[in-house]
């Protein structure tokens, strides 16, 4: 499998020539490698290939829509969490690819919203009997499918902010509830879980236990089961071979239904970087290098999860315990005091003009950047397999005039 995949990487531009480009980019810019996210995404395909399962893209974790024409290639279709998402499937996934499957949740929908998911939809999924009962009549003379989302009581999803499955989650339905409509069942074609994020197959392996448990009895009813996202199938150290054997025998057990998983980053995961430059550098017990890019505005998961991202040609230290000629705490040119990237030691002295070169910025970034500040929003830009460069999105004072009024 990964000699397969290598033939992509071989054939992109060597490293010094994209070194070259990227050190040509003159403010700051999100670049998508091609070859890169190939890699990706013929990894998901040969799970797909072995399985049988088919994978959905999360537009809530990549949603570059300008790549659609090469990974509507690859994978089966999209899941969105709304409307809009549901739109930008329909229009730039599907168009590539027409046999694509659109699939929606919803914590809860509105009227309106599912008027506009009808037509262009396969999959609605539900988050409540209620909901179930309030919109299905409306489904009458749509070919789609609907599905329940259910909690089964288990994760291994820390911190709390990212476990669906914590006490008063609202996501899914606990056995309880899920029980109060098994009259409504004869409705329903699948069963939805999400109880991932960033991990390896062993955790699915243990949460299909519980699933299992609690849910087993009702899958022989259903076309398809959905194991949500969260699955890190393109990361060095994930189990490959574990997940196609967790699929394959869950699909024997159930008589071959139909599996799905609609994992985000797995999509994006390690496909190109954020690239901006040192704006001054000032001493406050620590040599601070104020940069044009924000935790906050750019890339808000290293403030929420937190993380400190990693950095081209820099080792992430402790200032505390680490503080020498090539060590910089690196900070943003907004107004809020804790908007730092993170402490860094790097390989010569910085200065004015640096570019820094953030790495793994293409998934859960730009769908989830904001314009704190008036801070511009980074370009959008394409590194393509021959070499060629191109910058597919440009952002202005419009983009943040119009978003506040």
């Amino acid at each position: 499998m990964k000699d397969k995949t290598l033939q992509y990487i071989k054939s992109s531009p060597p490293n010094s020539q994209i070194e070259k480009i990227l050190h040509k980019i003159t403010k700051p810019t999100y670049v998508l490698e091609i070859s890169k996210l190939r890699y990706n995404l013929e990894i998901l395909d040969y799970v797909q290939k072995n399985t049988g399962a088919k994978i959905l893209l999360a537009l809530k974790g990549f949603a570059f829509w300008s790549s659609f024409d090469l990974v509507s290639k690859y994978l089966s279709g999209i899941t969105a969490s709304g409307i809009y998402e549901a739109r930008l499937g329909f229009e730039e996934f599907k168009k590539y690819n027409k046999d694509s499957q659109i699939a929606v949740f919803s914590p809860a929908f509105s009227k309106k919203e599912i008027l506009e998911l009808l037509p262009i939809s396969n999959h609605i999924i539900f988050n409540s009997i209620n909901q179930l009962e309030m919109f299905y009549p409306l489904l009458n003379g749509y070919d789609i499918d609907i599905g329940l989302r259910v909690n089964p009581l288990y994760s291994e999803v820390s911190p709390a902010i990212y476990n669906p499955c914590i006490d008063g989650s609202r996501l899914g339905m606990i056995p309880s509830e899920f029980k109060k409509g098994l009259h409504l069942l004869s409705k329903v074609s699948g069963i939805h879980f999400h109880t991932h994020c960033e991990q390896n197959s062993d955790a699915l392996q243990r949460t299909l236990i519980h699933f299992k448990k609690h849910f087993g009895e009702y899958i022989k009813d259903m076309k398809w089961v959905n194991f949500g996202g969260g699955h890190h199938i393109t990361r060095n150290d994930y189990d490959i071979d574990l997940l196609i054997k967790i699929i394959n025998d869950f699909r024997d057990e159930f008589g071959g239904i139909d599996v799905y998983l609609e994992p985000g980053e797995a999509v994006g995961w390690q496909t190109g970087s954020l690239v901006g430059e040192v704006r001054d550098i000032i001493t406050n017990k620590y040599k601070i290098a104020i940069t044009n890019l924000s935790a906050a505005a750019h890339m808000p998961d290293c403030l929420e999860m937190p993380y400190i991202p990693q950095i081209r040609g820099a080792k992430i230290i402790n200032l505390e315990s680490i503080d020498n000629d090539f060590s910089y705490r690196l900070g943003a040119p907004s107004c809020l005091a804790g908007d730092v990237i993170g402490d860094y030691e790097f390989d010569k002295e910085l200065k004015i003009g640096d570019k820094i070169i953030i790495e793994d910025m293409i998934h859960y970034t730009i769908v989830k950047n904001n314009t704190f500040n008036g801070i511009p929003l980074p370009d959008l830009a394409i590194l393509k397999e021959n070499g060629d460069f191109e910058i597919v999105r440009e952002f202005g004072y419009d983009d943040y005039k119009y978003r506040n009024g």
